[in-house]
């Protein structure tokens, strides 16, 4: 029983993490593994004048090079999205796209930002852009550009221009933090000396939910970016744990103790209403999420005896158990296209991040075991972020569904952990 609430019940006692601001620069990340196929670009520097403070082709070829999708044909010198393109020395150099650039400062001050793919084989454009953008957004529009070439290659979308979330700690000091998905450009959005867990994006990407031990009890809050004004929307008797938004931002799907063990409840994303009861059980029910398309609530229980997987109408009913095959199954996770499951598994190597084909039922193990813990996918369903444990520090990894490509993002002064990838929303 010690085990099963440890584990069980992360969102009413787990310890989160949290780094200073100073300390989040020296985050990093790094790289290991890459896809079956990389595809090879060659990217020019963007032709700036002395005005613009710093080369936006760096962030573009970070980008790539961290997804392993792609590898870096070597072009040195600037290359302007209007230029001559020696077509035959690209080929020769293995190229099957060149991306080359500009930035102006226009009279306002913004940036304008000129670019265009091209492909050497065809000796043809794939497409030409433009942004303009206010100095501040310069990272935002590499990852931008990054993510249509993302997609013009690859068909699918980028997740460059995407943002997580994540609780660090150091000196017991919390902190809820924001960054760029590759740990750069990071805010902190709230600071405790008690601990923050469980944070989760909405769905617009314009509040995070998350659970604050300040008031000496776990209390549930509403926390708005663009003013960061929050409000308490779950504060009753007992814990207030676990939140988990419904798709069209308007509920929150929480575990609450208040009439005795862990049970989900449906409350208002306001906090305005009384909580509506979902399940009734004798076990704990926690860790509630819902299906991308709001008909399902999938969570963690131990009715059965030992913490598995269920599945129950969003409005509550029928249980259903999703996970066998292992006495330990939690922290389920819906990929955003509604096909996959991400959950963490007890397996004879340890805590395993593991992902089910939800039509099929087939699984794969994605993590090497030890201590992995809350699982988050990216927007596009194609990488999973989890929480994990190496070498005496809590650190985060983001992994490839097809298992190839890994980053961990780490710290050498703080512990990194309860990872959320947030929606396309900039």
């Amino acid at each position: 029983m010690r085990m099963l609430c440890r584990r069980l019940c992360i969102a009413l006692f787990a310890v989160a993490a949290a780094v200073p601001a100073t300390l989040l620069a020296q985050m990093r990340i790094d790289v290991s593994g890459v896809g079956a196929t990389r595809y090879p670009i060659a990217i020019g520097n963007f032709v700036t004048d002395s005005r613009v403070p710093r080369q936006i082709a760096d962030i573009i070829r970070n980008d790539l090079v961290q997804s392993g999708a792609f590898r870096l044909v070597d072009l040195t010198g600037t290359l302007s999205e209007s230029a001559n393109l020696d077509f035959p020395s690209l080929r020769s150099r293995g190229a099957d796209a060149v991306l080359g650039g500009s930035v102006s400062r226009l009279a306002d001050g913004r940036l304008d930002i000129r670019f265009q793919l091209s492909d050497p084989v065809r000796e043809s454009p794939m497409g030409r852009s433009t942004l303009v953008v206010p100095e501040a957004d310069l990272r935002l529009a590499g990852h931008q550009i990054a993510d249509y070439i993302y997609e013009k290659i690859t068909g699918q979308k980028g997740i460059f221009a995407t943002r997580i979330a994540f609780i660090t700690k150091q000196s017991n000091v919390f902190r809820l933090t924001i960054a760029d998905w590759d740990g750069e450009n990071p805010s902190v959005a709230l600071r405790s000396t008690e601990p923050i867990i469980s944070p989760s994006w909405s769905p617009d990407g314009r509040r995070l939910a998350y659970v604050s031990f300040e008031s000496q009890k776990p209390v549930v809050y509403v926390h708005s970016l663009s003013d960061a004004q929050r409000v308490a929307v779950a504060n009753f008797r007992g814990s207030n744990s676990a939140p988990a938004w419904s798709p069209d931002g308007r509920s929150l799907a929480v575990a609450l103790t208040r009439d005795g063990l862990s049970q989900i409840y449906l409350i208002s994303s306001t906090g305005e209403g009384a909580p509506v009861r979902l399940t009734t059980s004798s076990g704990i029910d926690t860790e509630p999420v819902f299906s991308p398309d709001g008909r399902f609530i999938y969570f963690t229980s131990d009715r059965g005896g030992a913490p598995q997987i269920y599945r129950m109408p969003a409005s509550g009913g029928d249980v259903s158990r999703i996970t066998f095959g292992s006495p330990y199954n939690v922290s389920p996770r819906v990929s955003p296209d509604g096909r996959m499951l991400a959950f963490i598994s007890r397996r004879d190597i340890g805590l395993v991040l593991v992902v089910r084909d939800l039509a099929s039922g087939s699984e794969r193990v994605l993590s090497d075991g030890g201590r992995e813990e809350s699982p988050s996918f990216a927007p596009n369903s194609r990488w999973v972020m989890y929480a994990t444990r190496s070498a005496g520090r809590d650190s985060l990894m983001a992994v490839s569904i097809d298992g190839r490509t890994k980053q961990r993002l780490s710290s050498d002064a703080a512990d990194i952990r309860e990872p959320t990838w947030g929606p396309f929303s900039r």
